[in-house]
C-alpha cells in the first residue's frame, strides 16, 4: 500500500495540473470506486461539477482536493489506485474507474485502480488546530514527521506511554501517521531496534533516535519518487518510484546486512511481514514473538 511518500509524489503531481481549475464533467465508470460517497456516483458527478480546484492536501496517507463550496474530494489510495493526469484523446485505461475533465479543455485527472480497493468521495471540511481545515473522516488522523506542525515531543511521550510492540506503535495512525509497512521496517533496522521491542521499554534515546530514522527515510524516498516494487504505484505522469533500490530491509530477506553482513531475516508479523537483521536488531529479552 502507498505510504506517505508515495501519497506526496502523487499530491505534488495533482497540485500541479489541478490547482486552479473547475471541472466540468465527470465520470464514475465503477460504483465501487465512490462506495463512500453517501449520495451515490450520481450524486457524486452532480456535486464534483462546476467546483473549483483550491489546493491539493495531504494528511499521512490521506489526500484530497480542497474544492471552492468548503468540501474536499477526498482520494484514498488503497492497495493499488493510481492518480493520471493525461491528455483528453489519451488511450483509456483498462481499470480507470472515475474521469474528471474541466472547463479549460486540458488534460483530464483519471482514477485508476486494479483492485478497487481505493476510492473517491466529497466531504465536508472541518477545521482543527492551527486554522487547517481537514475532511471530516481524517480527523482522528495525526500529523505526520514532514507536517510542520508535527509535534516531536508528544511522539516520544506517546510511544512510551503505549503498551505495544514498537512496530505496531509506529503503524497507528492515530500516533503518527503515514508510515506503512515498508517504512516502518527501514526506521527500526537504521535504529537498530527489533520490530517487537515493547513501547514501554524504549528510552527517549531510542524513541527519538527513531522518529529521526523514520523522517530521513521518508524524505529520501519522497527524493527517488517513493518505492515501486510493481506497475501499481506510479506518480500522475505514470512513473514508478526508485527508492526500492536503497532498501536496507524490506524485501531483502536471505540477503546481506548492508551494515554488519549477517543474513537477513523474515518474520510474521500482523498478517504480514517484517524483515530485520538478527544481528544488528537483537530480539529483546522475555519477548515472544
Amino acid at each position: 500500500m502507498p505510504e506517505l511518500p508515495e501519497v506526496e509524489v502523487v499530491r505534488r503531481g495533482i497540485a500541479t495540473w489541478v490547482s486552479g481549475r473547475t471541472i466540468e464533467t465527470t465520470q464514475v465508470l465503477h460504483s465501487r470506486a465512490v462506495r463512500n460517497h453517501t449520495g451515490g456516483p450520481k450524486d457524486f458527478a452532480r456535486r464534483l461539477k462546476g467546483r473549483t480546484v483550491v489546493s491539493v492536501n495531504r494528511r499521512g496517507k490521506f489526500m484530497w482536493l480542497s474544492l471552492d463550496d468548503d468540501h474536499a474530494l477526498v482520494t484514498h489510495l488503497g492497495m493499488s489506485g493510481q492518480v493520471l493526469v493525461q491528455p483528453l484523446d489519451a488511450e483509456p485505461e483498462k481499470h480507470m474507474r472515475v474521469r474528471c475533465t474541466f472547463t479549460d479543455g486540458g488534460r483530464a485527472m483519471h482514477f485508476v485502480d486494479q483492485r478497487t480497493f481505493g476510492g473517491m468521495a466529497i466531504h465536508e471540511l472541518v477545521e482543527v488546530d492551527h486554522g487547517q481545515w481537514v475532511p471530516e473522516p481524517v480527523v482522528h488522523i495525526a500529523r505526520d514527521p514532514l507536517d510542520p506542525f508535527f509535534d516531536p515531543d508528544s511522539f516520544i511521550t506517546g510511544i512510551r506511554k503505549k503498551n505495544t510492540q514498537v512496530k505496531r506503535a509506529i503503524l497507528d495512525q492515530t500516533l503518527i501517521s503515514g508510515i506503512g509497512n515498508i517504512y516502518a521496517d527501514e526506521s527500526l533496522w537504521r535504529a537498530k531496534i527489533h520490530w517487537a521491542t515493547p513501547t514501554n521499554r524504549l528510552t527517549k534515546i531510542q524513541a527519538s533516535t527513531l522518529l529521526q530514522h523514520a523522517t530521513q527515510v521518508m524524505v529520501e524516498a519522497l527524493d527517488q519518487g517513493g518505492t515501486s516494487f510493481d506497475s501499481l504505484y506510479v506518480n500522475v505522469n505514470g512513473e514508478s518510484g526508485y527508492f526500492s533500490r536503497e532498501l536496507n530491509a524490506y524485501g531483502r530477506e536471505g540477503e546481506p546486512c548492508d551494515r554488519c553482513g549477517s543474513i537477513m531475516v523474515r518474520e510474521a508479523f500482523a498478517n504480514r511481514s517484517s524483515f530485520r537483521c538478527p544481528r544488528c536488531q537483537r530480539k529483546p529479552k522475555a519477548v515472544k514473538t
